[in-house]
């Protein structure tokens, strides 16, 4: 839809015009001859995600249900509503399963939770439950997904032959329930790739209004998403730029649909006159279900935006000028690539020769060019971080306790020396002069060490909270600072004797409303940088890229999705440092990227930054 035509329907909202009247086609009525599906209610019983609240819920099966195959699957969110007359969902899947316009697919349908009382009998009449659709639908989170994913679905399981891809699951929502359907696919692509969503509420009651912005800086994700809203919704002939303190749906509608269409997904909106209703979505919702199953069972992909090959389209900053759209990330060695009895990998580094180096309990272990893994030493005391030096030198913090020197290749290690001890010590970074910078366990015990071996400690600022991940400038005249406990990393001046000066809290990160990670902290651990100067930090979204101004441009998909935290990130893979490699859940993974990354043993000036 052209913004021309998209003000002008606007206009005739604001006008007091009449909403188009919507009635529904015969693909909504019930048709003689066709094979009729069977609707069955359950109560879903309290589970770990939203405990001590049911859910009411009902399963679709087709009448060509083949229990020896793996079924396709949609899941209606409200699902009452969706059984209702204003969508009739069973009576559309009936007609369009029997014409072949939809695989013959299950449908769940499930109403959002309502948490009893459990107040005192003779207080029963003034007591409230308390209802959830709010709080499981319009959340950025995924706790909804997780819900969908390990208590909604494995219950339907049971009974049903459900398909485990995920081009056979799809998610529809209406207003705040469209905002749950597409945060479910979008934080578990993994599982769900299509999204049908009606009158959508991408406006700001709980963060759903800086969707758009997160969509277009993140790694685009195997998702087609269909969307409808009326010119009408929340707005009248009085108030033509909308009713609600939240904002406007119609223009967050179609800012959504750019940020979509921008980033490159299969999306489209369909603008009707109606306001926040179903009536226009049950008119269209045949035709809208053709469109989101088209060409199945081809599998849904993601393609850069087709126009990014046109003149006028601007690539700088987007995902596809740091990485390949058809070379994802790989998992290295296996799920026992670390042939050690720790859990946890604390560091990773890379060496002159592109070769990647885990750090963990007693052991590190080296990856070559090609993915192969080999023991590279064991160090008693537990290798925290491995760094290596312009000099040749390897470096190594042992535990938290000391810092350590030695020369190792491929044979035994060697000259063994012990730089400084009782620091205290999270990460350090080597600079090309030999002065070792290091975050601590505190403000005050962070600091540096010259080549001498002189220890300087320095407090990092006055609101950094945990100093963390360390990474340098290209032309190491500023060092990178991270704070685990903030979404603020800072950028600090290196002076020319060697001190931090002119700390800046540089980089504000977009950060995940996950509770667990919000309690522990924002979690940002390990950050590199490339030869142009763009910084990357692993946080719980993926691996966000800062240009060198500061402003976050990109966020890079982690390999896991709905896994954990991103450990340790670095760049590796040959001499020119052009493999991402990043470790989650205990497992290592790579992709090939389109920049260098910035070391140690190479000084070299960036670019003058974009202003």
């Amino acid at each position: 839809m052209s913004r021309l035509m998209f003000a002008v329907l606007l206009t005739f909202a604001a006008l007091g015009l009449h909403a188009q009247d919507y009635t529904l086609g015969p693909d909504s009525q019930p048709q003689d001859g066709v094979p009729k599906g069977t609707v069955t209610k359950f109560t879903l019983t309290p589970g770990k995600d939203y405990p001590g609240t049911p859910h009411n819920c009902a399963i679709y099966v087709p009448a060509q249900y083949d229990a020896s195959k793996p079924t396709p699957f949609m899941i209606f969110l409200d699902g009452s509503q969706a059984l209702g007359d204003s969508l009739r969902v069973p009576v559309v899947l009936d007609n369009l399963i029997a014409k072949h316009d939809l695989p013959a697919m299950i449908a769940i349908f499930v109403d959002p939770g309502v948490l009893p009382v459990l107040s005192d009998p003779s207080h029963s009449e003034i007591a409230q439950n308390r209802y959830n659709r709010i709080y499981e639908y319009d959340s950025l989170t995924p706790r909804f997904s997780d819900f969908l994913v390990n208590e909604l679905i494995p219950e339907v399981g049971k009974q049903y032959n459900l398909s485990k891809n995920p081009d056979d699951r799809a998610l529809s929502g209406v207003s705040t329930g469209a905002v749950g359907a597409f945060m479910a696919a979008w934080n578990r692509p993994d599982q769900f790739h299509r999204v049908l969503s009606l009158i959508g509420t991408y406006v700001s009651m709980k963060g759903a209004d800086a969707l758009p912005a997160l969509v277009r800086k993140t790694e685009p994700k195997p998702i087609r998403v269909f969307m409808q809203d009326g010119s009408a919704d929340h707005i009248t002939a009085t108030e033509p730029y909308g009713t609600n303190f939240a904002g406007s749906w119609p223009i967050n509608n179609q800012v959504m649909y750019e940020a979509l269409e921008f980033a490159g997904y299969d999306a489209k909106l369909v603008m009707g006159t109606d306001g926040h209703s179903t009536k226009h979505g049950g008119a269209i919702l045949p035709d809208a279900l053709r469109w989101l199953w088209r060409d199945y069972p081809a599998p849904i992909v993601v393609h850069e935006p087709a126009a990014a090959q046109k003149p006028g389209w601007d690539p700088s900053g987007t995902v596809f000028s740091t990485i390949f759209v058809d070379k994802p990330w790989q998992q290295v060695g296996g799920d026992n690539v670390f042939d050690r009895d720790v859990g946890q990998v604390w560091s990773l580094t890379s060496d002159a020769k592109g070769d990647a180096y885990i750090c963990g309990g007693n052991t590190v272990e080296r990856v070559d060019a090609d993915g192969n893994v080999t023991q590279f030493l064991q160090l008693k005391g537990g290798v925290g971080r491995l760094r290596s030096g312009a000099d040749g030198r390897w470096y190594a913090s042992l535990g938290t306790d000391e810092i350590v020197s030695f020369n190792k290749t491929n044979g035994p290690l060697n000259d063994l020396k012990i730089i400084a001890r009782g620091l205290g010590i999270y990460d350090f970074a080597v600079a090309q002069n030999g002065t070792i910078y290091f975050s601590g366990s505190g403000r005050t015990r962070s600091g540096r060490i010259d080549a001498s071996g002189k220890v300087e400690m320095q407090e990092m600022g006055r609101t950094i909270v945990v100093p963390s991940g360390l990474a340098f400038s290209p032309d190491q005249s500023m060092l990178v600072v991270t704070d685990s406990a903030s979404r603020y990393s800072w950028s600090f001046q290196i002076a020319a004797d060697g001190s931090l000066i002119n700390g800046e809290p540089f980089y504000r990160l977009e950060i995940s409303e996950t509770t667990e990670w919000n309690l522990l902290g924002s979690r940002i651990w390990s950050v590199a940088e490339d030869t142009t100067g763009n910084v990357y930090f692993a946080t719980p979204l993926g691996i966000q890229v800062a240009m060198q101004n500061g402003r976050i441009m990109q966020i890079l998909n982690p390999p896991i999705p709905g896994g954990g935290p991103l450990a340790a990130i670095t760049f590796a893979g040959s001499r020119d440092q052009n493999w991402l490699y990043a470790v989650q859940d205990g497992k290592l993974y790579r992709r090939p990227v389109k920049v260098t990354g910035a070391n140690a043993w190479t000084v070299v000036k960036p670019p003058k930054p974009a202003l």
